[in-house]
């Protein structure tokens, strides 16, 4: 299994977006992304790269394996 690596905040927005997560608002400069049927809302920072921490902790919200997010992040 590969390693999860910083990613651009644009790309993951992309690949949350795949999940079926939709941007309900923006503050700042932050993405809140929703999903029908996930309590908590994925936040997701607008940076030049998303550090580890936050795309992990973004994934146990969102309820998203790491063989899923691979997944997602091929077809990306």
């Amino acid at each position: 299994m590969p390693r999860i690596t910083p990613l651009p905040a644009k790309v993951l927005r992309r690949l949350f977006e795949k999940a079926g997560f939709e941007c309900v608002r923006s503050e700042g400069d932050h993405f809140v992304y929703t999903k029908k049927g996930i309590m908590r809302p994925v936040v997701i920072p607008d940076w030049p790269e998303i550090p580890v921490f936050i795309i992990k902790n973004n994934l146990r919200s969102a309820g998203i394996s790491r063989e899923e997010y691979f997944r997602l992040l091929e077809n990306i």
